[in-house]
């Protein structure tokens, strides 16, 4: 049986402070500190052990993964850092107040914007500092690819080849973790369950809850959150 961890990034500042984060690269909370350490005592406590782990360019699920093999005494583990694990692209959404944008655009308008599978919110002008062809990050990257916005289906786009190229293959050799952003897990949760377009838009990924899933070669047995008091509700397992 194979065994992957998906775990959200700890609370960053910008989730204290109920913004659109996107793409930029905001740090964790003390708080978020705190949830990525116990993530990684959660994870030593179910016996994972990763041979190899996967983390987004933002430095809150970089640093999440830290801490995280650090209470696991795991530092040696190798770290690979992939862009295309990176949170759904707000567009011209990013930094605003979520409450403050309802405000202004109405709540029927912000509900598509966030929860529709497919429509994404106004892109970031090509010449705006915060587009991504700006960041020295992404200097090897096809400008090409790098988003202005993002709905849902276009990031499980740019997530699918990084799993099926980079993630599937490591699962044959040992326990694989996974530390990303909410709707990218979301993007990884919808493959791995099958879910259709309505049934993604339920589930929810708390904040560096290690979800651990045993897999029959790529498709889901069991899954579960580590922590259960700070557990989300998961879709069955195809083979569960």
């Amino acid at each position: 049986m194979t065994r992957l961890v998906l775990t959200r990034h700890g609370q960053s500042v910008w989730n204290l402070e109920n913004r659109f984060t996107g793409w930029v690269d905001v740090d964790l909370t003390e708080r978020g500190e705190g949830e990525a350490r116990k993530g990684g005592v959660l994870m030593a406590e179910a016996g994972f052990a990763p041979r190899v782990a996967f983390a987004s360019a933002m430095k809150r699920a970089i640093r999440t993964v830290w801490l995280g093999l650090e209470s696991m005494d795991r530092c040696w583990t190798p770290v690979e850092i992939d862009w295309r694990l990176n949170e759904r692209h707000y567009g011209a959404l990013t930094g605003l107040n979520k409450a403050e944008t309802t405000d202004l655009h109405g709540e029927e308008q912000v509900r598509v914007w966030r929860r529709s599978y497919d429509t994404p919110p106004p892109p970031l002008a090509e010449d705006d500092e915060r587009h991504a062809r700006f960041d020295p990050r992404y200097a090897g990257v096809d400008p090409a690819l790098l988003p202005a916005t993002e709905s849902l289906k276009t990031t499980l786009d740019r997530v699918r080849p990084c799993f099926e190229g980079l993630i599937a293959p490591a699962l044959s050799g040992g326990d694989v973790l996974v530390s990303a952003h909410g709707n990218s897990l979301r993007a990884l949760i919808k493959m791995l369950f099958a879910l259709d377009e309505a049934a993604i838009m339920d589930v929810e990924v708390p904040t560096a809850n290690p979800l651990l899933i045993e897999l029959d070669g790529l498709v889901p047995v069991t899954a579960r959150y580590l922590d259960a008091d700070r557990a989300e509700p998961l879709p069955p397992c195809p083979k569960g």
